[in-house]
């Protein structure tokens, strides 16, 4: 049986995980954690009877725990109640599918605890990567990707140990705007950025895919995941998403993974891995498809994408800068306090007056998460 803990259970992958445990018959739910839908939390706890809850406020992990005092299920609170959960005794595999910085301490705290990481937060590599990276090898643990673009690389190297990465062909849909000036961009709405053209995901990631920012934190997720250079992770626009991901190796050789785009095949591969299971869905129809169209990346209109290389190789403590002026502005974007393309000018205005810290520790990306908050708050 696989015993699995769910952080960010309420969320676009966190249900999506349940659904994918669900049908399959050896996978036990232990652990699920969420930030304050604690009406759907309830009835995961009641489907999935899991041994401990958690939820971000007191409040709500109290309202919570008076919900299911009929359940023999122990409730928690705050980055406690994160950590409890990320380290449930039983738990084999944490699926990280909170959003944002929150998620750096209770990943190394399940990585200490000896807990693989089926990994779908990316701030956890973008802004502390350096830290991660040696532990996980240190503690022995597999630190298994859930995004389709790294699984798909993943799937792509299956095999292929010892043999050197020319470069990574991280590919992106170009969002709802691909095509667009910055011009034709000025008056977006929110309800305008939110239409995927392919993906269903939660507010924030959408967001982040149609400035292409999603695609940049990814550019750095890589580099940790596969120990390449930014350089070498080029990202390349193919708006059906058919194809998920290649990796061209020295010889020329280039390996794609292909398939329809459900994040369900995804979190299955990492739960799994190495395993494959049979999935129920579409399928790909070639005959259908007939083509497959690749397009270069808008860096101009679509400034996120540069901004995010130009951190990821400053590295240090600028990924999180980046990071954390962009969770701020989407943030804005989303409650309609800016335009559109403020987000990308917030994002490169905290990069430029922050002082890089080359190799920081938790507690500096949390402050440099602090103070990027701060003047922001201070400025818009």
């Amino acid at each position: 049986m696989k015993k699995i803990a769910v952080l960010g259970s309420t969320g676009s992958i966190g249900t999506q995980t349940l659904e994918v445990a669900e049908q399959n018959q050896d996978m036990e739910i232990t652990a699920l954690a969420a930030g304050s839908n604690i009406r759907l939390l309830e009835q995961q706890i009641r489907k999935f009877r899991p041994r401990l809850a958690a939820v971000w406020s007191e409040e709500k992990a109290r309202e919570l725990k008076a919900a299911v005092a009929d359940l023999d299920v122990r409730v928690e609170s705050g980055m406690d109640g994160l950590i409890a959960a990320a380290t449930e005794s039983s738990a084999q595999i944490v699926v990280t599918a909170v959003v944002g910085m929150i998620g750096i301490r209770p990943t190394i705290a399940a990585i200490q605890a000896g807990k693989d990481i089926a990994l779908a937060n990316k701030e956890t590599l973008v802004t502390a990567g350096h830290l991660i990276i040696p532990m996980v090898k240190e503690k022995g643990v597999r630190l298994l990707p859930v995004d389709s673009e790294h699984s798909a690389i993943f799937q792509c190297l299956n095999g292929e140990r010892g043999n050197r990465i020319s470069k990574i062909l991280l590919t992106a849909s170009g969002g709802p705007f691909r095509g667009r000036t910055k011009e034709q961009m000025k008056d977006i709405r929110v309800e305008d950025a939110l239409k995927h053209p392919n993906w269903s995901m939660g507010q924030k990631i959408t967001i982040d895919s149609s400035t292409m920012v999603n695609k940049g934190l990814e550019v750095m997720e890589a580099k940790w995941l596969f120990g390449v250079e930014m350089d070498q992770v080029q990202v390349v626009v193919q708006p059906q998403s058919v194809i998920h991901s290649m990796v061209e190796f020295e010889d020329g050789a280039v390996m794609a993974q292909l398939g329809t785009p459900d994040m369900k095949l995804p979190i299955q591969y990492a739960l799994c891995y190495p395993e494959r299971r049979p999935m129920a869905g579409e399928r790909l129809d070639f005959w259908k498809l007939k083509e497959i169209r690749f397009e270069e990346p808008d860096f101009e209109n679509f400034p996120g994408l540069s901004l995010a290389y130009k951190a990821g190789k400053t590295g240090g403590s600028l990924p999180t800068v980046f990071n954390a002026a962009n969770e701020r502005a989407v943030s804005m974007f989303l409650n309609r306090k800016i335009g559109y393309l403020t987000i990308a000018e917030i994002i490169e205005s905290a990069m430029a007056r922050h002082k890089v810290i080359p190799d920081p520790t938790v507690d500096q990306i949390l402050e440099a998460e602090r103070e990027t908050y701060d003047y922001i708050e201070s400025r818009w």
